[in-house]
């Protein structure tokens, strides 16, 4: 059965998501960061994305002209979404009626395995369900003040450390693995 990975970019205040947050965590991109995500993007084989995440990358991937980029639209998209037309471009299939169980069938599925990007309400309901294998949280040694926490759309929830590692930009992958 392939894995779930979470993986999402976090100020130490816990956000992970806002509209001016990228430029900062982009300059605590140190080499060392960006080839830990290659490498965990290029062991993938297709993602998993909300709405919001599916909307935001469709936007900028597309007009990308890099490895990461390449291997981001050549994979196939899977998008949770109650309000999507069904009919989605950019390699991407939409997850209609019951979205636990989609889920649980691709991961069922021959291959390396799923990432989701960031952190949402697909997130809590892939928690809830029992289907996240592991949550890789990257933190970057700055306050942001403003924005969506990651916790704020999780329920009470625990976590075994799998791993940690610390970057040269002062960054820090956590690996979790929920209970």
């Amino acid at each position: 059965m392939r894995k779930l990975i979470v993986e999402a970019e976090v100020s130490l205040d816990g956000i992970v998501n806002s509209p001016d947050i990228w430029g900062e965590v982009f300059k605590h991109h140190s080499k060392d960061v960006t080839d830990y995500l290659h490498q965990l993007l290029l062991s993938q084989d297709a993602l998993v994305l909300g709405r919001k995440t599916y909307e935001a990358f469709a936007k900028v991937w597309p007009e990308m002209d890099n490895e990461n980029a390449e291997k981001i639209n050549g994979m196939p998209k899977y998008v949770a979404s109650r309000t999507l037309d069904p009919a989605l471009d950019w390699n991407a299939t939409l997850i209609e009626g019951n979205i636990p169980e989609e889920i649980l069938r691709l991961k069922q599925e021959n291959g390396n395995n799923l990432l989701q990007y960031g952190i949402g309400e697909l997130t809590h309901t892939m928690l809830k369900n029992k289907l996240i294998d592991e949550i890789q949280l990257i933190v970057y040694p700055f306050t942001f003040g403003k924005g969506e926490r990651w916790f704020d759309v999780i329920d009470v929830s625990s976590f075994g450390l799998l791993d940690s590692k610390s970057f040269s930009s002062g960054a820090i992958l956590l690996r979790y693995q929920p209970k």
